[in-house]
């Protein structure tokens, strides 16, 4: 089954690592989507798609959600892209491709597992907002044990803050081993300066920081990992929270998401395998595929000569032939294809010369066979070892000219 995992900017550089080790841990295989232009329009390259997973990177365009900016002030804007420099630059042709895989999953219910930005795209795909920046936005209308650190530079990978996890929700079941019931929070790491300001209406929260700021939510009608339905964002990185130095993680539910992402993916591939009747094998022409691979050799044997020099054509010359008669019958050939006839010796222009060329040499060697006839051992055994001198002369001497070429 494949599982479609956007390219991105990754933090540390092992992220990217654990996102795909844990997608291989549970038995699916990871497909690269790349970041790179015109993939938008290409995403059907990538079919059967049987699972989407989009991580962390940089903001997404303000414009596809959000008309009036926030009403922020130039110098507020400024203000913000001093600070978080490196997540502030829009890139266009990720969003679309982001947008298109998040609505391609909402339109075909593909299971789909969205991390911190990937939470974020899910949202605006399904028609939700938010918060250009938190800090300016969210952070200032709290105070005290309500206010929250979502981005911390300085202690990146340990800073942790607490969320509380909703009841009967995935994460609740998740987690459930490490929540006390009458607090029911965890403590989860954060990356982000934006967030959900509008929940999309088709989806639930499965968790608020204290500020308030959905950081996981999920379709509840479109959640039945055993029947193929995954449809989920988490704000923070579940993958990513592990101890100090260690590859455990903070809590034993931490792996749960990708492993029922999983589960869902496996799950899709076998219901859409069930429901769609594969094309059957194209059947080839017999006829016209003898001879293709009767041209086909004689072009490899054409090649070949005019590579190593080979003059001796009467054994080739039937096959030889073929290739001789394709190129002149078949004049309207395209320039790759010319270039490809060029490099095995012969094109469309030269073909016919080619040809004479073959038979002179074919005379030539009739011609050097009879006075051959008349010639006694003597002679013929020096004229071999005359060959033989030069032959030896001719590799010292080219292989000295390759030596100095090379330097």
């Amino acid at each position: 089954m494949n599982v479609a995992r956007y390219l991105q900017k990754l933090h540390p550089p092992c992220a990217g690592e654990y996102h795909l080790d844990l997608i291989v841990r549970y038995g699916a295989v990871p497909v690269i989507v790349p970041r790179v232009t015109g993939v938008h329009m290409l995403l059907q390259s990538f079919e059967p798609i049987h699972g989407v997973l989009l991580c962390e990177g940089e903001d997404i365009d303000p414009s596809l959600y959000d008309s009036e900016l926030s009403g922020f002030s130039v110098e507020e804007l400024n203000e913000i892209k001093l600070l978080h420099a490196s997540d502030t630059s829009i890139d266009k042709e990720k969003d679309s491709i982001e947008l298109r895989l998040a609505k391609l999953c909402l339109e075909r219910n593909i299971p789909y597992l969205g991390i911190c930005r990937g939470s974020q795209v899910l949202n605006v795909a399904s028609g939700g907002t938010l918060y250009q920046d938190i800090g300016k936005e969210l952070s200032k209308k709290n105070s005290g044990e309500r206010k929250v650190v979502h981005m911390d530079y300085n202690n990146y990978d340990g800073h942790r803050h607490p969320v509380k996890v909703v009841k009967d929700t995935p994460l609740h079941r998740w987690f459930e081993d490490c929540l006390d019931e009458s607090e029911m929070e965890i403590k989860v790491n954060s990356y982000h300066h934006q967030g959900v300001k509008k929940l999309a209406p088709r989806f639930v929260p499965m968790a608020f920081a204290p500020d308030g700021l959905v950081e996981g939510f999920y379709d509840r009608e479109g959640y039945n990992p055993d029947e193929g339905k995954f449809t989920m964002g988490l704000q923070f990185h579940p993958e990513r929270m592990r101890q100090p130095d260690s590859e455990a993680f903070d809590y034993s539910g931490c792996a749960s998401a990708y492993q029922e992402f999983v589960k869902a993916v496996i799950a899709y591939k076998k219901k859409l395998g069930s429901s769609v009747s594969m094309p059957k094998t194209l059947q080839l022409n017999q006829e016209i595929e003898k001879k293709r691979k009767k041209i086909i050799k004689s072009f490899s044997i054409a090649r070949c000569m005019y590579g190593s020099g080979n003059t001796f054509v009467s054994r080739y010359k039937p096959d030889l032939q073929v290739g001789a008669n394709f190129l002149e019958e078949n004049t309207a050939l395209s320039l790759q294809q010319e270039k490809r006839l060029k490099q095995m010796g012969a094109t469309v222009r030269n073909g016919s010369m080619y040809k004479k060329m073959l038979n002179m040499n074919e005379e030539r060697q009739k011609l050097a066979r009879t006075v051959m006839e008349k010639m006694t051992i003597e002679q013929l055994a020096e004229l071999d070892a005359f060959y033989k001198i030069m032959s030896k002369i001719c590799f010292e001497a080219l292989d000295s000219k390759l030596k100095i070429r090379a330097l």
